[in-house]
């Protein structure tokens, strides 16, 4: 059954798998020989889609395992085999934090990966299934971050904890916290702002932010990093580093209809061992859901 969301999201993987089709279509016609040619080509395939060498390298030896214990035929049918293989690569159970009750979520990222907006649809989906939410205003240096929060938390019609422009983000984050544990919200969530994972002081800063939420939150606290998907392997780097920074809990995938390199999201969950629990494939309220690894896996293909 083709649901609604998975023709979204097949949609929105769209440039990732014309992509990688066409270079699997070029695997098939080179004929149906499962060879060393045709493996070789076909991690080659792989690598290109920025999947990750070393995921690609156990997934092509599942599939030549797979297709000796089950006989496949042709490359054809590996090929049909594929998509299940690529969603090995995620967690199944996967705790995702903004489905859960009550926490807070720390919201972290580089500037332009969409964090705020993240955030907004995320509060805006929470409310719909009748669940209380609270927002804090934790980017205190752009303006423009504090009033895109407002607008979002006006629409879904939760409150807000900001401070004054250039106030201590940590502060931010303490009065918000001081707020959910006396109110009790199903779902708190905090803003921060966008930072290169690179400066030694911003990340410092950071980790002060998560430790004042930590220590003083009644809910237990996550952290969950909004990821870029057209960064590509930069996207990578940065993760990195804020897991070594923060312990992540969690990644937000955003901006997949964006990029031919959707492969990115299993090198990230297989080097990090951090799940993706949700991804963006547009722009509209309703383009940000729950990572399912299947529907993801064959979308990307485009087969099986």
């Amino acid at each position: 059954m083709v649901t609604p969301w998975y023709k979204r999201v097949s949609e929105g993987l769209g440039k990732s798998r014309e992509r990688l089709e066409g270079q699997l279509n070029v695997l098939l016609r080179k004929g149906p020989d499962l060879d060393d040619e045709f493996w070789e080509d076909l991690e080659d395939t792989l690598v290109g889609a920025d999947i990750g060498a070393t995921a690609v390298t156990e997934i092509v030896d599942r599939l030549r395992d797979s297709a000796a214990r089950k006989a496949l035929p042709d490359a054809a049918a590996v090929l049909d085999h594929l998509a299940a293989e690529l969603a090995e690569e995620f967690p199944g159970d996967a705790q995702d934090p903004f489905a859960v009750g009550p926490v807070v979520v720390l919201v972290v990222g580089v500037n332009g990966t969409g964090k705020t907006t993240t955030i907004g649809k995320l509060a805006t989906e929470a409310v719909r299934n009748g669940r209380s939410v609270l927002l804090g205003s934790g980017d205190t240096f752009r303006a423009a971050a504090v009033e895109q929060l407002d607008i979002w938390a006006e629409r879904a019609g939760v409150p807000v904890v900001r401070r004054e422009r250039g106030a201590d983000p940590a502060a931010v984050a303490f009065d918000t916290v001081k707020q959910a544990n006396e109110t009790r919200p199903d779902l708190t969530i905090i803003d921060t702002a966008g930072r290169l994972h690179t400066s030694a002081d911003l990340m410092r800063e950071l980790q002060k932010v998560q430790r004042i939420a930590q220590r003083e939150s009644v809910a237990p606290v996550k952290s969950v990093l909004v990821l870029d998907a057209t960064t590509g392997q930069n996207g990578l780097s940065q993760a990195r580093e804020f897991h070594t920074a923060l312990d992540l809990d969690a990644l937000v995938l955003t901006k997949l209809d964006g990029t031919a390199r959707g492969g990115i999201a299993v090198a990230i969950v297989r080097e990090l061992g951090v799940p993706i629990v949700r991804i963006g494939v547009g722009e509209g309220v309703d383009d940000l859901k729950p990572f399912v690894p299947a529907e993801f896996a064959r979308a990307l293909v485009g087969r099986g």
